[in-house]
């Protein structure tokens, strides 16, 4: 079995790694705002109405039914999360306008250089590359089947360039999850010799743990200095 000439590998991996921001890690933003827990509980209710993670968990979104998002497991909701907020104006290699994806890595170090990438863009594009910005690992293990672009380096999926190779990644991925696939393995574009993997299910997303924090630095250049673990 393949999808646009890509095979599928059947693989389990008991640690892989992704970097959230700390300031996902922390007491809700709402709570300075509340006197009480009724209080907060009111505001959180007028948060859900806005939330896309909390719309899907309650009864699906655009491309994402509410029985695909994952309960009562740790971290939840950073599982969910994920799969819920996708970017209509800036769709990722394998997830486009109405849903996201799980992107892990097998090494912190190939996390960070994708990291760095994209908001040295995202800096770019303000004209200030001034910033400090701290990252906590989340590990996760990933089994069972998933197409493997580790055979196919060349694909246009692999592209350097969003324009070009984010559209044939999405179709790529839709069609992953129309034959029931995981996710896809993938050589990172942004780190040599590195791995990732898309994850394309929340299911797919097994034992959800912390671990140290990375804190990246901008001062004035597009390239920042890394720092941890902390």
């Amino acid at each position: 079995m393949a999808v646009d000439d890509v095979p599928v590998v059947t693989e389990a991996f008991p640690r892989t790694v992704r970097l959230v921001t700390t300031a996902r890690l922390r007491e809700a933003v709402l709570r300075p705002l509340v006197d009480n827990d009724d209080e907060l509980a009111l505001l959180g209710e007028i948060e859900g109405a806005t939330s896309a993670r909390l719309m899907a968990e309650d009864r699906g979104i655009s491309g994402l039914a509410a029985n695909e998002l994952v309960y009562d497991v740790p971290h939840a909701r950073f599982i969910n999360a994920s799969f819920a907020y996708a970017k209509p104006r800036q769709p990722n290699r394998f997830n486009g306008a109405n849903r996201g994806a799980w992107y892990a890595a097998l090494s912190v170090e190939t996390c960070l250089r994708e990291v760095s990438y994209h908001l040295t863009n995202a800096l770019a594009d303000a004209g200030d590359f001034n910033a400090v910005v701290e990252y906590a690992e989340m590990f996760c293990s990933l089994a069972g089947e998933f197409l493997d672009l580790r055979q196919r380096p060349h694909h246009p999926a692999l592209g350097g360039e969003a324009a070009t190779a984010y559209p044939v990644g999405n179709a790529l991925a839709d069609g992953a999850r129309a034959q029931g696939l995981n996710g896809i393995i993938y050589p990172s574009v942004r780190h040599v010799s590195g791995t990732c993997i898309a994850a394309l299910r929340p299911a797919a997303v097994q034992s959800v743990r912390q671990g140290a924090v990375y804190r990246l630095v901008w001062q004035g250049k597009p390239d920042p200095s890394v720092h941890g673990p902390l």
